[in-house]
């Protein structure tokens, strides 16, 4: 049955044509097989070797995963880059102080040697991208013939493409990734730089304009944007940071237009979407909705109140947190949002129907009784298993798990180094996670079975434990470790090493379950996964976003989300000024961006709208994106950059799961917005003599 999946799958691929133009994250070595013709309907002027190609240079050679959870784009062949300013948020925050605020105040480097380094920030390029199915299928073949273990002998197999191929290309590093919950496999060759540079970034009043209010909202009105610089060695390849590096000449930078956009207009975005779970069984979106939104929902809404209060009153804790803050609130917003989405557009009955068609025509033959009948069963049997134990780890994961005290002494413990320490103390407020500790410890307590405590919790009052850990801990200060340490104390007596020391066994019953279920899950994942790829062939079939290079295309597209309500493609300046609110740190707008409003003051960046001359700021369009897409290219028909992808819209926050065309949309901050702010705002318009302009 393996041996008839594996095939099955692959030659599924290779057949499927698109049939919804705007859905899909694509793979890009099979854009010619699958969408080029589509494509070029829709209006795209280019080839697929134009957009891929491992022989020549092409569109993916401008195109980065920045910082392993977002996209940037070179736009220079000085190595500039530009992304989200949301995704060098941790940067900046890690650079700034209060008397050197970044986040607050925006800063712009004016030359080379003013461009901060940014210490642990990466850009990754890819290389190509190697279908290796056959290969990893033949291991498999292989061990059932022989009757030896299928997962060495598979690994075996793995090791041996990446060995090759890393030997093969310098500088470069090698992975083998699945598809399609183990149906397909690519060998990925990518090139990795770790001298990275900050440029520059508009304040947080332009770059985070709207905060938690607008987030996953259309209208927009956030410049959501910062850039670096990537550097290397004196022969153009990655090295560790040094003052020898000298900026990277990429093989290929995007063109920006500055022509603007229309209605209709051709629109692709080339990027790393993180994860999709458009194959999920409506068992699983119950288990999500109930268990893991729901209490990712509560507990980051308790501490984030608790940090929110503390960063209002202190400019040194905003600093310390606002990217501890802001990486929290997005994702619990987003789960606010989802399971809104899943009961308005009956997200799991719309699963379930899916799933009553699949067995449907699962039973209709008995070959594919054989190959797929039995795969919801196993999904549904491993997720009930799975549930009660998801529901205690999920509390642990966003409670204890919360706690800073206790992962600063898993740090400790575990041997990290000096500037990790002092980097954790730098962000680190006691009082803060005094309070934040002990109302996770409360919200564990009142949510979860005494049989999954800490045998601590049963030693003493929350108060109690509060006030010991926080009143005895070294692990509180710099100088309170450092002090142990010369004293020759023995770091694992500490309380809070102590609590460490009880949360495996306290899991362990849960982590064995969980273990026990996964097996099955992931067998039953995979026939579903393929036999769904067999059912729904001629179809668009795209496998989920895994943090891989992808391509989705559509066009610019207004929407309108519910009876007698309108939304517009594009938004302006105009918006900011209706929106601004002096009193609410989300709304200020600073007196320069007022100046330069009032006086129409928008130079090349400027576009007529009746008459009136207007700045324009965002746009929508309805590619198909999610998590990792943030700083993502948007480019035109010809392949050049209009704006950098940065958000989705709130009525279609279930767009994880299954894509909405009516309502699905990404927001896109405008590249004329961007370069507006760097010239006009910043006084940094000498970086676009670098640039490269379309006519």
């Amino acid at each position: 049955m393996i041996k008839r999946l594996s095939i099955l799958a692959a030659a599924v691929i290779l057949a499927v044509t698109p049939a919804i133009a705007d859905e899909g994250m694509w793979l890009l070595p099979l854009l010619k097989k699958m969408n080029i013709g589509t494509m070029h309907e829709m209006g795209l002027e280019l080839s697929a070797e134009d957009i891929y190609n491992i022989n020549n240079t092409s569109l993916k050679d401008a195109i980065v995963q920045f910082g392993g959870g977002c996209t940037g784009e070179l736009i220079s062949d000085r190595g500039l880059l530009v992304t989200n300013h949301h995704c060098g948020y941790s940067n900046i925050q890690k650079l700034s102080s209060v008397e050197h605020d970044y986040l607050n105040n925006g800063y712009w480097a004016m030359n080379l040697d003013e461009e901060l380094p940014c210490e642990g920030l990466t850009v990754t390029f890819v290389e190509s991208m190697t279908d290796v199915t056959k290969d990893i299928e033949k291991a498999r073949r292989t061990a059932e013939k022989k009757g030896i273990d299928a997962d060495s002998t598979i690994q075996a197999a793995i090791d041996r493409l990446t060995s090759n191929a890393v030997a093969e290309n310098p500088h470069c590093d090698a992975r083998v990734q699945s598809f399609y919950n183990n149906n397909a496999y690519y060998l990925i060759i990518t090139k990795t730089f770790k001298d990275i540079r900050f440029v520059g970034a508009p304040p947080s009043s332009i770059g985070k304009f709207g905060a938690d209010t607008d987030n996953w909202m259309w209208p927009r009105h956030t410049g959501d944007f910062s850039m670096f610089r990537v550097y290397a060695d004196k022969d153009n390849n990655p090295a560790e940071y040094s003052e020898d590096n000298v900026p990277y000449t990429p093989k290929r930078h995007l063109t920006i237009s500055l022509n603007g956009i229309q209605e209709g207009d051709f629109t692709m975005i080339i990027g790393f979407p993180g994860t999709t779970n458009r194959y999920m069984a409506a068992s699983e979106l119950e288990m999500t909705r109930d268990i893991n939104n729901a209490i990712s929902i509560y507990a980051r809404g308790e501490r984030q109140d608790i940090l929110m209060e503390d960063m209002l009153a202190d400019p040194k804790v905003k600093i310390q947190y606002a990217s501890k803050y802001a990486g929290s609130s997005n994702g619990w917003k987003k789960w606010i949002g989802m399971n809104e989405s899943f009961a308005k557009l009956g997200i799991i009955e719309r699963k379930k129907a899916e799933e009553a068609e699949f067995t449907e025509w699962v039973n209709a033959k008995e070959s594919r009784k054989e190959a797929y009948g039995s795969a919801l069963d196993k999904i549904n049997s491993a997720v009930e298993q799975l549930a009660e134990a998801n529901y205690v780890y999920r509390y642990f994961i966003e409670t204890i798990n919360q706690i800073e005290l206790l992962q600063m002494a898993s740090m400790a413990n575990y041997g990290a180094s000096d500037e990790a320490i002092e980097a954790f103390f730098k962000d680190y407020s006691m009082a803060t996670d005094k309070k934040v500790a002990k109302r996770m410890i409360e919200i564990y307590k009142e949510n979860v079975s005494p049989e999954y405590y800490l045998p601590i919790f049963n030693e003493y009052t929350t108060e109690e434990l509060i006030d010991k850990m926080y009143g005895e801990s070294c692990f509180t200060s710099m100088e309170k470790l450092a002090a142990a340490r010369s004293n020759g104390d023995t770091l694992a007596n500490d309380i809070a090493s102590r609590i460490l020391s009880e949360i495996q066994p306290a899991l362990i019953p849960i982590i064995n379950q969980m273990s026990n279920a996964y097996p099955q899950y992931y067998e039953g994942k995979k026939e579903y996964t393929a036999g769904l790829l067999e059912m729904k062939k001629g179809q668009p079939i795209y496998p989920d976003a895994n943090l891989t290079m992808r391509l989705t295309y559509g066009s610019v597209k207004p929407y309108s989300p519910r009876d007698a309500v309108f939304y517009n493609y594009y938004t302006t300046l105009d918006g900011v000024m209706e929106k601004e609110d002096p009193d609410n740190w989300e709304f200020v707008v600073p007196e320069k961006l007022k100046e330069l409003y009032e006086a129409k003051d928008f130079g090349q960046y400027g576009m007529t709208v009746d008459g009136e001359l207007k700045m324009p700021l965002a746009f929508i369009s309805n590619n198909d994106i999610t998590g990792g897409n943030s700083g993502s290219p948007i480019m035109n028909s010809k392949g050049e950059l209009i704006g950098l992808a940065f958000d989705g819209n709130w009525e279609a926050m279930s767009g994880d799961i299954i894509f909405e065309p009516d309502l699905q949309r990404c927001i896109n901050v405008d590249i004329r917005y961007v370069l507006f702010i760097v010239d006009k705002f910043g006084g940094a318009g000498y970086l676009l003599d670098e640039m490269t302009f379309a006519e």
